[in-house]
């Protein structure tokens, strides 16, 4: 976000929007949520707004179906508690992050232990020929 005002935005509707959640909506299906990013257009119009859920696929889905269910009721609260003349529309991102971190600790265990095994098979190998096969110019004779 170039523009610093709609940074402060965007950190107020996370605020706002976690602070209501926390209060908890009626909605039965609403899991375990928690908002990782704002982020908002420069002329502060629109709000995407990433969260994650914990829990199974299904809490995820029946999450997603609360937010979009209380999308008016949530933007209402921003605009009272905003203060600007036009209230964003609100948006809400499933956020994939902390899937893909742990994606990329998976592949980065799986190359930390091949690396082990290709140092426990070097350790224990040998040179085919010579330890060093390259030629190199006599030395001369302290005789001669």
């Amino acid at each position: 976000m170039s523009n610093p005002r709609a940074g402060k935005v965007a950190e107020r509707i996370q605020q706002i929007i976690a602070r209501r959640l926390e209060k908890g909506l009626r909605d039965p299906r609403l899991g375990f949520v928690t908002i990782t990013d704002v982020r908002v257009t420069g002329d502060l119009q629109h709000a995407s707004i990433f969260y994650t859920v914990y829990g199974e696929e299904q809490e995820q889905v029946d999450t997603a179906a609360a937010l979009k269910a209380a999308t008016g009721m949530l933007r209402t609260e921003v605009g009272k508690q905003l203060g600007t003349r036009l209230t964003p529309t609100l948006e809400f991102i499933h956020d994939e992050l902390p899937e893909s971190a742990q994606h990329l600790n998976d592949l980065l265990a799986e190359a930390k232990r091949r690396d082990e095994e290709a140092a426990a098979l070097a350790a224990g190998a040998q040179y085919a020929g010579e330890a060093d096969p390259y030629q190199k110019p006599r030395e001369a004779d302290e005789d001669e």
